[in-house]
């Protein structure tokens, strides 16, 4: 038995808790950027993700106009801080809804480092930091769909295997429904299957009609 559920029916924060508990695990913009007077902020965005490879583009989702989307929109530029394991509760507490133009970063005894290209700063612990300036934004409803052209990626060596920036070594944090955050426990490899080596390793079952099905495989298409 499967439950339906009209969105409009349940209403907005009753949907909302709804996607946010089934797109999951989300990862986290942990955006830093400057008021047009210079004040920093730093507050995490868990709707994150990649837009583009070539120029790189990474996007983020203001939900409601936040001090992030208002410094972006004056100054056009951020800087995207990866949000990780041992920054697990100075990340939750720079998202308190402090008033505009607050130090998010002072209030929660982080070091900013300078950036490269851009003039918000850095969180000097974070192992990842992709400076930004202003591509687009789309407005959504009630939301702001936030584009960063990547102008330049700051990678702690530690983290690095080789040119890699291995999962296990930067923990990132995930975040899930309510209160549930996620942490980097356990990495699965598997090489994408070339179609003239079709099936290769896959492990999936052959069914009538030819169609192939596997169940504990997420190997994505092209």
């Amino acid at each position: 038995m499967r439950r339906d559920i009209d969105p409009a029916e349940a209403g907005r924060r009753a949907f909302y808790q709804l996607l946010t508990a089934v797109v999951v695990p989300r990862p986290i913009a942990w955006v830093s950027s400057l008021s047009a007077e210079g004040q920093p902020n730093l507050a995490p965005h868990s709707f994150f993700t990649v837009a583009c490879a070539d120029p790189p583009v990474v996007q983020f989702t203001s939900v409601r106009r936040k001090d992030s989307l208002r410094n972006i929109e004056a100054t056009r530029e951020f800087v995207v801080c990866m949000a990780t394991e041992p920054l697990f509760e100075q990340v939750n507490a720079t998202g308190t809804t402090f008033p505009y133009g607050y130090d998010e970063a002072a209030a929660v005894g982080l070091a900013r480092e300078p950036s490269a290209r851009v003039a918000p700063t850095r969180v000097a612990a974070s192992p990842v930091a992709l400076e930004c300036v202003l591509h687009a934004t789309v407005c959504l409803g009630d939301s702001t769909v936030v584009f960063g052209r990547v102008v330049h990626a700051a990678v702690d060596e530690d983290v690095l295997d080789g040119d890699h920036p291995r999962y296990d070594l930067m923990k990132p944090l995930a975040r899930l429904g309510r209160d549930e955050w996620g942490l980097a426990r356990e990495t699965r490899w598997i090489t994408r299957i070339p179609y003239d080596q079709w099936p290769g390793h896959f492990a999936g079952t052959s069914e009538p009609g030819g169609a192939v099905r596997g169940d504990d495989m997420d190997v994505a298409g092209g």
